[in-house]
């Protein structure tokens, strides 16, 4: 993958966050607080706890931090993977920001 297809498939992503987000905080009582800073989003959730998600140009990764880990997630052809083999970007995403608002939510690309 070239740097900028690796920036468009990753743009694509953290506008996909943001707009999850924005309907998640639509349909629930979540409130997560979402900020961007270039290829950074940090989430901000009611407990104050956060994830954040970090473009690393460099390796064409993806890195998202949340209370259960560190995590890096590589372009496949299809989805973003976890480079441990430890499950796609947005069901994770979904998994560690169900734990941190302790109600479900759902992230989709």
């Amino acid at each position: 993958m070239t740097d900028s297809e690796f920036m468009d498939r990753a743009e694509r992503l953290l506008k996909s966050v943001e707009t999850s987000c924005d309907r998640i905080n639509d349909e629930s009582t979540a409130d997560i607080d979402n900020q961007r800073t270039g290829g950074m989003i940090t989430l901000v959730f009611a407990n104050r706890s956060q994830i954040i998600i970090n473009l690393q140009k460099p390796l064409h990764e993806i890195w998202l931090a949340a209370k259960g880990g560190g995590f890096h997630y590589q372009f496949d052809g299809t989805q973003w993977l976890d480079t441990k083999g430890q499950g796609e970007f947005f069901a994770s995403l979904t998994r560690y920001a169900t734990e941190q608002a302790g109600q479900p939510l759902s992230f989709t690309p």
